[in-house]
């Protein structure tokens, strides 16, 4: 005799009723936590229904809660380690939560972008985390006319009035160029990504904002956008960061007669290219040169001399993101609210340890 659940159609229901011998309305009920079924008996309906393969009905079960029981979240692209963090920490929260993650990627596009709102809203989503591709992205103008919850997680949209779970990367990039101009650097280059989106323009500022801080003049030389290579990743997919750019653009430096005190990175893999083009000067780091990077890669402290860096409180982040996402699915209405988490910074040795006033002499 077959026994029941063997066979290739879908486990049911009305499957495990007729195992244990109760009505599909009990085992519906022991099965969804719901009150009116002994605790003994919901065992007993929770290891038949295991033992023949029953696996609910998501698709069912959405009609009867008006829920889906699903979070998109739509990140630019998983070679950079903060998204993956991001996304890692974002799952463990939706699990939690009873949720099951979408992800879908935007590489960059804004047509990709467009095509991942288009999908998550196909597959009936309760909500959307989203790092938007650029400060003026319009993929998501229409969610809150179409009601779902959507929350911004790493970067801002202008325009949009918006929740926002971000690093403050103002505060990061000012404390990053305060480490290096309290160690007596007067000329400072930072090297940063030439994209259109909220961090590298917050890291921008940031930077500015620690010259001003210092009384150190500020002149446009003082900072080299990089052409992003992102949207290519159709043909280079493994780094959004390419190391030879910020080799380039250092090599051009010198080769013009200019010899920064020291240079702050958008990224730690420019520190790659960086640190090949002071050796081939014969410039010794931090001796002649200090350099400190951004996002604490994995490959960061084994560099030589390891790299002092600020590292992202990623899953801080995505956390933070999650709880007001599902807060919101919930039926929240409060307005949109803005939280930034101070990254940390490392201390590595592409910096000296001691303090140097710019003025000169050892700070106290």
């Amino acid at each position: 005799m077959q026994e029941v659940g063997s066979n290739p159609h879908r486990t049911t229901l009305k499957d495990v009723a007729q195992v244990v011998g109760l009505s599909v309305n009990t085992v519906s009920r022991a099965l969804n936590e719901r009150p009116g079924v002994g605790e003994a008996t919901r065992q007993r309906i929770k290891a038949e229904a295991e033992r023949i393969g029953y696996v609910p009905n998501i698709h069912a079960r959405s009609l009867v809660l008006g829920s889906r029981q699903t979070i998109a979240m739509i990140v630019t692209n998983l070679f950079n380690p903060f998204f993956a963090e991001l996304v890692s920490e974002a799952e463990s929260r939706a699990i939690e939560a009873g949720y099951t993650l979408l992800l879908l990627l935007s590489e960059e596009s804004e047509d990709r972008e467009v095509a991942a709102v288009a999908a998550a809203l196909r597959s009936g989503v309760d909500g959307i985390l989203a790092v938007p591709v650029s400060n003026d992205s319009h993929a998501y103008d229409g969610l809150t006319r179409a009601g779902l919850p959507l929350v911004l997680v790493s970067r801002n949209i202008a325009h949009l009035n918006a929740d926002l779970y971000a690093n403050d990367n103002v505060s990061g990039m000012r404390m990053t160029t305060h480490a290096v101009l309290d160690r007596g650097a007067t000329d400072v280059v930072l090297i940063e990504e030439d994209l259109q989106i909220s961090t590298v323009r917050d890291r921008i500022a940031g930077f500015r904002l620690a010259l001003q801080d210092r009384g150190v003049p500020f002149d446009s030389r003082n900072i080299v956008l990089i052409p992003t290579r992102r949207s290519a990743s159709v043909a280079l997919p493994w780094l959004p960061w390419q190391a030879e750019d910020a080799h380039r653009v250092a090599t051009d430096l010198f080769e013009r007669g200019r010899r920064p005190h020291a240079f702050v990175l958008g990224n730690d893999h420019f520190a790659l290219g960086l640190y090949a083009a002071l050796r081939a000067q014969g410039l010794r780091v931090p001796i002649d040169v200090m350099v400190i990077g951004w996002g604490d890669q994995p490959f960061a402290r084994y560099l030589d001399p390891p790299l002092s860096t600020v590292a992202l409180p990623a899953r801080q982040v995505a956390a933070h993101a999650m709880k007001r996402l599902l807060h919101k699915v919930s039926g929240s209405q409060e307005p949109p609210e803005t939280l930034c988490i101070e990254p940390e910074l490392i201390v590595r040795g592409s910096l000296p340890r001691e303090l140097v006033l710019a003025t000169g002499g050892q700070t106290p």
